[in-house]
């Protein structure tokens, strides 16, 4: 058997984050080495505490749960309460977590992590904002070539943004870390809108999970019920688009998605499209290719390998 693929998930839970944790916590593919908690839908306050709130739901409360940065490198923090709730996990009524808070910073647990396992053993899964991840490869840049890999939900491209017209929100909170990520000579994987507004959460998909019948299974069935009402509305869709655990589906199963190799570029310098990332898909530039850009899913595949792992917890 295969060992299990050891993997820090950085996470600004949201409800899709936290679909994305129970999946993770599910896989016997998947090692996770902690959690690292980042201001991002709602306050580092919020998200480190939601962090282990699903974990406890998943019964993993062993799961070490670190918190990180709190604001951006260098733009004041924006954040999504109309669609997450004020919460960020608005929809089951989730009870305050007992499991304790780790005293490291997230940054440190990531700098340490990657110097003490084998070289290019470690994925990084950043579901949010990529501060914490630029501030690791900021204060040691001796981390970037012992990463295996990261594999990120941001961006988009033919989908435009969904917090500006250009911009998608993850990339948009903090687009100087977005920037540094890019640059950083990592393999990179990226989930942008294009791939992600593929996986909607239909009437017929979220029925599915609900008659599972479990607490875990009717805990996430009542997180994308509040989740999915704002994109619908946005979108005119059956179910919204489940951004964040086509992150870790991918890890399982990257069958699951098609896409290629491309330059990837985050604007920094212009209001009216900060944050956008730039995709050569083209190819009619010769920069360098940077990142593997998903934008194609079988969603039903997704759906059915979300549903038969929620069954497991």
């Amino acid at each position: 058997m295969t060992a299990a693929r050891k993997i820090i998930i950085d996470t600004d839970p949201g409800q899709d984050d936290a679909l994305a944790i129970l999946l993770a916590l599910a896989s016997p593919e998947l090692e996770v080495l902690g959690i690292t908690a980042v201001a991002g839908n709602v306050p580092l306050a919020l998200t480190q505490k939601n962090a282990r709130k699903i974990c406890e739901l998943a019964g993993r409360p062993e799961t070490r749960v670190f918190a990180g940065a709190a604001r951006p490198l260098l733009r004041k923090l924006v954040t999504a309460e109309e669609v997450h709730g004020r919460t960020g996990l608005d929809g089951p009524d989730l009870p305050e977590p007992r499991m304790p808070l780790q005293d490291t910073h997230a940054v440190d647990f990531i700098i340490e992590t990657l110097l003490n396992q084998a070289e290019k053993s470690v994925t990084l899964c950043p579901l949010g904002p990529l501060t914490n991840i630029a501030l690791a490869l900021s204060r040691a840049p001796e981390i970037a070539p012992r990463i295996r890999e990261i594999v990120l939900m941001g961006g988009g491209f033919f989908e435009g943004g969904n917090v500006t017209p250009a911009a998608e929100f993850n990339i948009y909170v903090d687009p100087h870390a977005a920037d540094i990520v890019l640059q950083a000579g990592i393999p990179l994987v990226m989930m942008p809108l294009d791939v992600t507004h593929k996986a909607l959460t239909t009437r017929k998909r979220l029925t599915a999970i609900r008659a599972l019948g479990t607490p875990v299974a009717l805990a996430a069935a009542q997180l994308l019920d509040f989740f999915e009402r704002f994109d619908e509305e946005k979108y005119g869709t059956d179910g919204g688009p489940l951004h964040d655990p086509c992150v870790i589906a991918y890890l399982i199963k990257p069958e699951l998605f098609g896409g290629k190799s491309c330059n990837v570029s985050v604007e920094t310098g212009s209001e009216l499209t900060m944050g956008m990332t730039v995709v050569d898909w083209w190819r009619v530039t010769e920069r360098p290719h940077n990142a593997l850009v998903m934008r194609d899913m079988d969603a039903d595949g997704f759906f059915a390998l979300l549903t038969e792992r929620l069954s497991r917890l």
